[in-house]
């Protein structure tokens, strides 16, 4: 019997898909890599239909692609959904679960046990339709219709996004409508064993591509060539797509946030990345690395600012453990030198799941602006995030982990070795 790599075997009959259940969690010992794709969607759907029932909704109308992924597994030219809001999950409290697909392509989704039924959607072109009420109008009728039969006579309905137009239609049918997107984030902010092995394996491909960048790196090589091996490699590895393109080097690594371009690197700079990955199975790896180029050794003051990064994100890390408040990990985070705060990265952790999620606990002087307070759970899976630039200087470097919140502490996902070099170890 072999073991499940990917959630999406359209060729198959999920009766027919022989599987491993994940591997047991016991006080964060172990992280499971094996899970069962039925497994995986039942967590999750029985997740999102607790939130409901305890938010008081009738239903959900889903049009971000990662919810309706997260409610169904169902996945359909992901990117062009992302700008196109024309597709969309109806997930009722009780009852069937009913996709509405652009035209000809329900057999993606329709092997799924999670999908009861498919029908064409309303509002196939959102740059068009959804501004009158040719589909809108449409659109209002057919949700209410199935509220009013699946509902029990509650009229509560979330929408995540969608065009205002179909808003309006929903209440112009007496539907009372609520944005849900921060109450299925908040849902979706403990993953389930099957997700986290998810996560893992996403992390593990993710990892290999950037082993592919840090072999690659050399003199006379350009950051976009760089960039294109990693794409390509996390492609090969089942993984969807990268959701930046930060990958700089040399005064470029200083502010962080520039993107990949064709300038060519040059002995003795930095290269620095951020993964930003939506990799297989629809989940995100997110962790950075900062390379120094050859030949030739680190200078002194760039070994003093790695070294920085390095230590904030391993104090950060010591902070985590389930039940401490978002406001303690801000007043108690490694403490930035004063001519590195103008260029500090914006949080200290964020969440990670399907994407960058909740929580985000920005700095402590940041915090009342960029963060809500609550407390580290055990299932959540943060990544925890270093950038140390100043202003004036031509370096900067960034780092940053994976890790999943357990029951006493943490457990890393990412395992990337740091540059042995930059920390002035003997190699």
């Amino acid at each position: 019997m072999s073991i499940v790599e990917s959630e999406n075997l359209t060729d198959n009959e999920p009766d027919q898909i022989p599987v491993v259940p994940s591997a047991p969690m016991a006080n964060g010992d172990s992280i499971p890599t094996a899970f069962d794709p039925k497994q995986l969607r039942a967590g999750r759907l029985e997740r999102l239909r607790a939130m409901m029932a305890e938010e008081g909704y009738a239903a959900l109308v889903l049009f971000d692609p990662n919810n309706q992924r997260y409610a169904t597994g169902s996945r359909n030219m992901f990117g062009y959904f992302l700008r196109n809001s024309t597709r969309y999950v109806y997930v009722p409290l009780e009852g069937p679960i009913i996709l509405f697909e652009y035209p000809g392509s329900a057999h993606v989704s329709t092997w799924l046990e999670t999908i009861d039924e498919a029908r064409t959607s309303k509002v196939v072109w959102s740059a068009v339709n959804q501004r009158d009420g040719m589909s809108s109008d449409p659109f209002g009728v057919e949700i209410a219709e199935l509220v009013k039969e699946h509902g029990k006579g509650n009229k509560k309905v979330g929408l995540d996004r969608c065009a205002l137009n179909l808003a309006r239609a929903l209440e112009a049918q007496g539907l009372d409508v609520y944005d849900c997107m921060q109450d299925t984030l908040h849902c979706r902010r403990i993953k389930t064993p099957e997700e986290i092995a998810c996560l893992a394996q996403s992390m593990a491909a993710s990892e290999a591509a950037v082993a592919e960048v840090e072999a690659a790196i050399k003199p006379g090589i350009t950051e976009n060539e760089l960039f294109a091996i990693m794409y390509g490699e996390v492609i090969k590895g089942g993984g969807e797509f990268i959701e930046t393109r930060l990958l700089s080097s040399g005064p470029r690594t200083n502010p962080w946030f520039n993107e990949a371009s064709d300038r060519k690197i040059r002995p003795g700079e930095l290269v620095a990345l951020d993964t930003d990955t939506i990799g297989c199975h629809g989940y995100y790896s997110d962790f950075s690395r900062t390379f120094h180029v050859g030949p030739g050794k680190p200078s002194a003051y760039q070994r003093e600012i790695y070294r920085m990064a390095y230590d904030q994100v391993h104090h950060n890390m010591g902070l985590l453990k389930p039940g401490v408040s978002y406001r303690e990990i801000a007043e108690q985070a490694w403490k930035i030198p004063e001519r590195f705060i103008d260029r500090r990265y914006p949080s200290i952790i964020h969440g990670v799941g399907m994407h960058g999620e909740t929580p985000l606990v920005a700095h402590h002087m940041d915090f009342d602006r960029f963060s809500k307070d609550g407390v580290l759970e055990p299932g959540m899976v943060v990544s925890v995030e270093s950038y140390i630039g100043e202003v004036g200087a031509a370096d900067g470097v960034k780092l940053e982990e994976e890790v999943l919140i357990t029951d006493t502490g943490i457990e890393k996902l990412s395992r990337y070795p740091f540059n042995d070099e930059l920390l002035n170890k003997e190699v």
